[in-house]
């Protein structure tokens, strides 16, 4: 039976990551788009909500229910409810009478063990998938992009997800050299909630501190300094509190993870061949992910590397675009051979 016999009808692709999970369906797009999140009731463990849903209540979750992220750092932490999540979105995304025992390609961080392989396999199989495949998140992040992947150019790539940022170099369908670190978005929230106990003693969330990342905050400086009301807990009298903080500060208060980020980055730089090295610095750095909608982080990759740098068409959605297109065209035929998933 040829490779791709039937292949695309039957194949989805899906992008699971820590923050959010998206799918993807050849000629219908990025047809799921959820957080990646379950609401489980504490006296049954059955799960009551997942995705958009189940968001809705981290931190303010009534008595009984509890919020879970089965990932965190771009891979499983909670299979169970891992699996049960997966198997609802892939049901959401097909339609009740949608792909039966889809071929599911799922991303995952170049930096995955063996037995997080295995986790995520296991999640796949919870959907019916027929074959799995596990192709890394800067290929497929990559093809998404628009990369030329598959010519004998260097192509440089840097996906600052929700739990890891990938950085690589890619020729002739293969990765030349890479780096994952699990530094991203969660954890430059993690610095806002830790920057406003030290210097304001306010308590935050992490929808708080997100929302607070997306409205004012920043990589590179700027002339904007916006300001914005953050309303908490007082640590002095436990009583609920409003400040102000500004762009500046916010800023100030990311400083540490971006600076990892950015180091991440010159290190891959430092290990590609010259002839490579030579393309990305004609070429530039390919942004994507969530991180890449961080205002100024594209300028900050590129005052620090000294090579341009671009933000993909739709950041989000790069991933989860490769890992379908993966399935669907034969261009990708080598590469999705490389990543299937053997017993």
């Amino acid at each position: 039976m040829p490779f791709f016999k039937n292949l695309f009808w039957h194949g989805i692709g899906v992008d699971l990551g820590t923050a959010n999970t998206l799918i993807y369906i050849h000629d219908k797009g990025v047809v799921l788009r959820e957080p990646s999140v379950v609401a489980v009731d504490e006296n049954t463990n059955m799960v009551r909500w997942v995705g958009e849903e189940a968001r809705a209540m981290i931190g303010r979750t009534p008595q009984g229910i509890r919020a879970i992220r089965p990932l965190k750092d771009g891979v499983i932490a909670d299979l169970d409810y891992a699996k049960i999540m997966l198997r609802k979105f892939v049901e959401r995304a097909t339609g009740a009478g949608g792909l039966k025992n889809p071929d599911i390609a799922i991303g995952v961080p170049s930096g995955v063990t063996p037995v997080e392989k295995i986790a995520i396999k296991s999640a796949a199989e919870s959907a019916h998938a027929t074959s799995i495949y596990l192709p890394e998140e800067p290929m497929a992040a990559a093809i998404g992009a628009g990369l030329p992947v598959a010519e004998a150019t260097g192509s440089m790539i840097v996906d600052v997800g929700g739990g890891t940022t990938e950085v690589a170099v890619i020729s002739l369908s293969g990765i030349v050299v890479n780096e994952s670190i699990r530094i991203a978005g969660d954890e430059l929230n993690e610095s806002i909630i830790f920057y406003l106990k030290k210097v304001h003693s306010l308590a935050v969330g992490e929808r708080t501190a997100e929302e607070i990342k997306f409205k004012v905050g920043s990589a590179y400086k700027s002339a904007e300094n916006d300001k914005i009301d953050v309303r908490g807990l007082s640590l002095l009298n436990g009583m609920p509190r409003t400040i102000t903080v500004s762009r500046g500060e916010i800023r100030e208060a990311m400083a540490g993870p971006l600076a990892e980020i950015v180091a991440a980055v010159r290190r891959t730089l430092e290990r590609t061949p010259p002839e490579l090295a030579a393309d990305i610095f004609n070429r530039g750095i390919m942004l994507t992910g969530g991180g890449a909608l961080l205002q100024g982080l594209d300028e900050l990759i590129s005052n620090e590397t000294e090579v341009p740098v671009f933000i993909a068409d739709d950041p989000l959605s790069t991933v989860a675009i490769g890992t379908g297109k993966m399935l669907s065209d034969p261009m990708y035929r080598r590469v999705l051979e490389l990543c299937k998933f053997h017993k």
